[in-house]
This record gives structure tokens, sequence and C-alpha cells, in this order.
């Protein structure tokens, strides 16, 4: 699908972090709320969103995704500090 693609973390109830990608953050975030969302997010609802970072495409995105997956728990903390929250 053209157009940006968003990467964003979540912040869980239980103050974990989920990374996932998406073309439509509301609607991605509402999903998770939900309960239509991952596994991983449905056993700690509700979630927050507290970064996104638009990139160009899928690929990059799901790049990107990886990219912080692999960061450690305070690396991603510090990530999620310096970010304006929507």
């Amino acid at each position: 699908m053209p157009g940006p693609w968003f990467v964003y973390i979540l912040r869980c109830s239980d103050r974990t972090l989920y990374t996932g990608v998406t073309n439509d953050t509301d609607k991605r975030v509402a999903d998770h709320n939900a309960g239509r969302g991952a596994r991983y997010t449905r056993a700690r609802l509700p979630v927050r969103l507290v970064y996104v970072e638009q990139v160009e495409d899928r690929g990059a995105a799901l790049r990107r995704e990886n990219e912080i997956k692999r960061l450690r728990a305070a690396d991603k903390r510090a990530l999620v500090g310096r970010e304006k929250r929507r």
C-alpha cells in the first residue's frame, strides 16, 4: 500500500513496551485496545501510544521496527522519552 508508514511503540498496562508498524496509527491503537491487536497486547490492556516515527514505506517500517526491537529496554525507554507523544 502506497503512502507513509509508521513505526509505533505502545506502553502496556504493565508498563512494558510493544513495537509495531502500521499505515494508520489511530486505527491500529484502537484495534489493540479493542482486543484485536497482537496477542502480547491483548493480555496487557489498555495500551497507550507513546512513540510514532514516520518512514517511507512498509519495508522501511519493518526494518526500523526490527532495529527498535533489538534495542535494550533502557534504550527503548530513552527513545520514547525524547520523542513527542501522541
